[in-house]
């Protein structure tokens, strides 16, 4: 991708879904339980109460150009929220995936891990 400035939202939304879900895979392997043990605890770090946490945790880190994308995420207008969550929460989750897949369309591996890392280190009693 060439300038990921010009892709809507929703497709930052649904890459930055992916990654996220990613990283949470990724450093869940790491404690090498059952699959159906790791699957639980994903379940409870990827999902819209979770991850509205996370962005208040990284908030205070991010760059002027990263909360604005952010803040096109979150303000992208959906058609559902879950049951599970309040739709301020909903919408921050969005938000949140929105800028992790803006920042992999970016290149920015180093950053992704960078903001993954203050998350993961607040969620450890979770894991």
């Amino acid at each position: 991708m060439n300038n990921p400035n010009l892709l809507s939202p929703s497709v930052l939304c649904f890459v930055g879904d992916a990654v996220y879900g990613l990283l949470v895979r990724e450093k869940l392997a790491e404690i090498n339980r059952p699959s159906g043990e790791l699957h639980k605890l994903s379940v409870r770090l990827v999902n819209a109460v979770s991850q509205a946490k996370a962005y208040k945790l990284i908030e205070p880190y991010l760059t002027e150009k990263e909360i604005a994308v952010f803040k096109r995420g979150r303000n992208f207008h959906t058609s559902s929220t879950p049951k599970s969550a309040t739709s301020g929460e909903y919408h921050t989750a969005t938000g949140l995936e929105c800028l992790f897949g803006f920042l992999h369309l970016s290149k920015e591996t180093d950053r992704i891990k960078e903001i993954f890392n203050i998350i993961w280190e607040e969620n450890q009693n979770e894991a």
